[in-house]
């Protein structure tokens, strides 16, 4: 028994074409699509899906959390721990406790923000099984890349080298599998 690829990949000399190829694999019933681009397609992401919404999510989470640490331990030293009455200012001095506050929120933010793209992403990623294809490094310069996966239910190779080849490829690859 043969073992079932990775999937079936097809390189496009043009972004056009490769937004093309997505639509007519999504018309045909394919789900399980993977797209390779040197630069962002807003179009493409649209066509596949793909939604970001979470990361503003975790950056403003973040952020409010570092913040508030930031402000309860300034007002715990300055208020609660160790009260110091200079000057007869407050202790609790509200103004002087935001810019470090902020400053905060913004590591924080930031922080937060790499990790979960990190994890999101499933970063750094040292092998996948597209690197196997031949002129793949390609997608970081010049080339576009549709890959559909096995994975998918549909997934026939014969009927995907048939729609993918309708919009003139430069090549139509399948991907071995993981060792």
């Amino acid at each position: 028994m043969t073992e079932r690829p990775y999937g079936i990949m097809a390189e496009f000399r043009t972004p056009e074409a490769l937004i093309e190829a997505v639509r007519a694999a999504k018309h045909a019933g394919y789900t399980r699509l993977d797209a390779f681009s040197p630069f962002p397609l807003s179009d493409l992401a649209r066509e596949l899906g793909v939604r970001t919404s979470v990361i503003p999510w975790i950056a403003t989470v973040a952020g409010l959390v570092g913040a508030a640490i930031q402000y309860g331990s300034q007002y715990w030293m300055n208020a609660v721990d160790y009260p110091l009455n200079v000057g007869g200012r407050p202790l609790h001095s509200w103004p002087a406790f935001i810019p470090a506050s902020m400053i905060v929120a913004i590591l924080w933010a930031g922080a937060a923000t790499l990790i979960g793209l990190l994890l999101i992403l499933r970063l750094p990623r040292l092998h996948h099984p597209v690197f196997a294809v031949p002129g793949f490094e390609r997608a970081s310069q010049d080339r576009f890349f549709l890959c559909i996966l096995q994975d998918d239910p549909k997934f026939d190779s014969a009927a995907i080298r048939e729609v993918l080849g309708a919009h003139s490829p430069l090549a139509i690859r399948e991907i071995p599998a993981c060792e």
